[in-house]
């Protein structure tokens, strides 16, 4: 702010006859100013006051991607502090807010190269630990969230009458069931590998199968039903709900009579004077789990001072009462405990359903890659052929638990093949040194469909029997090399265009096989093998303390696979989905 001057009629040389009274006078006034100027500057150390539009002249300037369907709330906040001339240290805040789809945010961010935004509203905190957990990706720093919305299942209101909304309440699995039983009852989604909406809902769906016998077929069946009326993002989920209430749209087998939606969503569909009708929500009793868009300070070393401060005043600006007052006018929940009766009313809910009770336990990060990685090989039926070291190593103790390396490891294939349907296609291989002859490997159970008769049983049989006889070969070493380069040839030779084909190979050793091809030679013979027309990754996981994360990295990579590390065997079922995920999704990019 510039020095101002008083006019020169009240300054020196002008006569008062009252010069006492005049002194009293300019003593008060004195003291007032200063009061109010040292008020002043803490007013704008604080970034509360600004000075007319001076400061708009050098705004602190910050770009800011959001979720799409915060982005219209998020745009007229930052209008709002413009006409506000919010301030961060006396300088003028100008956010920019541009929505983008917070999988591909994501997708951009974990690739580590250099941002073009400081600030990331994503609808949910599950992209958040998807960056978080690329060793590799930009770095993503949570500054606190903006609001929450519940995710639940959203019907045209014949269909809703039919479960008898809203006296009746359904858990998570009783309304997928209730799917798969009424073909006229069509449920759709958006893709749980794009969409947090989806994911959230399938991680629910999966815990509440987990606790029920017979749950994992019936989730299995869902997703593949599910899977069949996906949709790329929330936003074109909607648009396959029926255009009118017609019996023409209605009965269009194209057409989804219930969507698994958040509350906003449906909130703002039935806001909608386009919409072709209001949608009833059903809220299940077992949990809700909620989109919580979490502020997230891009890169946060590379911003400036300036820049760090402002995007802190602008999320301490989105708390304030006159933006929560407006983020709840576009359908969003700001308070966790008091929530709003017209909201929810407008987002078709009504009581009992249990709309107002704390959101479902949010689910961990293993938690969600198991779901999304059930989820991908149940849609995209998999050609799987997993080998196992094999070699005397793998009698070691784990910990105090009384088991080897072996038990553990073959609890955890179990566990992963539960995980598997009938159509997939899965197969066994084990290694040490001289194990078949002159061979470091050996064929356990040739890869072919689970569903499969095999002898006197099916494929899933002979593999449960298979996995649970691997035993380690005493003195045997690790082969590991010879039977990497025989494997992936033997997957490539066989490569199945309509699936999601890997090998995944479990060692817990470097290789001791001294006649074998060398590691430098091995990578260049895979990189020769492989081809992006026909991607088979190679999922390398290194278990235990003497295996080699880099060496199984460095392999991994040549194939556009992945190499991890475990130290308890336990990990290895979902590091084996959380692999297949990703490798799923550069597949999909590609």
């Amino acid at each position: 702010m510039g020095r101002h001057s008083l006019p020169d009629q009240y300054g020196a040389g002008g006569s008062d006859p009252r010069p006492r009274a005049r002194r009293r006078t300019v003593a008060v006034a004195t003291a007032l100013v200063l009061t109010i100027a040292g008020g002043t500057a803490v007013a704008v150390q604080s970034g509360l006051l600004s000075f007319g539009s001076s400061c708009q002249d050098d705004p602190v300037r910050l770009k800011l991607a959001a979720s799409p369907d915060i982005a219209p709330a998020l745009r007229q906040a930052a209008k709002q502090a413009r006409e506000d001339d919010l301030t961060s240290d006396g300088r003028c805040v100008a956010v920019s807010v541009s929505a983008r789809d917070p999988y591909k945010v994501a997708d951009a961010l974990a690739t580590g190269e250099k941002a073009d935004i400081q600030v990331w509203v994503p609808d949910s905190d599950v992209w958040v630990q998807r960056v978080s957990a690329d060793s590799g990706a930009t770095q993503v720093t949570l500054a606190g969230t903006v609001a929450s919305t519940p995710v639940g299942v959203a019907m045209v209101p014949a269909a809703a009458k039919s479960l008898g909304w809203p006296k009746r309440t359904y858990s998570w699995m009783e309304l997928a069931g209730a799917s798969l039983q009424d073909d006229a009852l069509r449920l759709g989604a958006a893709d749980p590998a794009r969409s947090a909406t989806g994911l959230l809902a399938l991680t629910q769906v999966g815990a509440a199968a987990a606790k029920i016998k017979g749950g994992d077929t019936q989730a299995a069946a869902m997703m593949k039903t599910l899977a069949q009326r996906t949709s790329d993002s929330d936003t074109q989920v909607l648009d396959t709900l029926p255009r009118d209430s017609s019996g023409t749209e209605q009965g269009n087998p194209r057409r989804n009579q219930a969507l698994i939606l958040s509350e906003q969503a449906a909130f703002a569909y039935n806001s909608s004077a386009g919409g072709a009708g209001s949608l009833d929500m059903f809220y299940p009793k077992d949990g809700s789990p909620r989109l919580d868009y979490p502020y997230t300070l891009v890169d946060q070393t590379r911003l400036s001072t300036d820049e760090k401060r402002a995007a802190i005043r602008f999320t301490s600006y989105l708390r304030q009462p006159e933006q929560r007052r407006m983020l709840e006018k576009y359908g969003f929940r700001t308070s966790a405990d008091d929530v709003s009766q017209a909201l929810v009313s407008k987002a078709g809910g009504s009581s009992p359903q249990p709309y107002a009770q704390p959101a479902a336990r949010p689910a961990d990060e293993i938690a969600l890659q198991e779901a999304l990685g059930t989820w991908t090989i149940t849609v995209q039926s998999a050609r799987i052929t997993t080998v196992v070291d094999a070699s005397a190593s793998m009698s070691e103790p784990v910990g105090d638990t009384g088991q080897t390396r072996m038990d553990v490891t073959k609890a955890s294939l179990l566990q992963a093949l539960a995980t598997f349907t009938p159509e997939d296609e899965i197969g066994l291989w084990d290694f040490s040194t001289k194990l078949d002859g002159d061979k470091d490997y050996r064929v356990r159970v040739p890869t072919e469909r689970l569903g499969d008769r095999a002898g006197e049983g099916t494929q899933r049989d002979l593999l449960s029997a298979a996995f649970s006889a691997l035993a380690p070969v005493p003195n045997g070493a690790t082969g590991l090399y010879d039977t990497t380069l025989a494997a992936y040839q033997a997957a490539t030779s066989s490569y199945d265009k309509g699936k999601f084909n890997a090998l995944v190979i479990l060692t817990d050793g470097v290789n001791q096989d001294p006649g074998s091809i060398s590691r430098s030679d091995l990578v260049e013979r895979l990189e020769q093998l492989t081809n992006p027309e026909r991607p088979v990754p190679l999922i390398m996981i290194a278990v235990g303390p003497d295996a080699d994360r880099e060496e199984a990295e460095q392999i991994a990579k040549a194939t556009g696979g992945s190499g991890h590390e475990v130290s308890d065997p336990s990990q290895i079922h979902s590091v084996i989905l959380q692999a297949i995920v990703a490798a799923g999704a550069r597949g999909n990019q590609g």
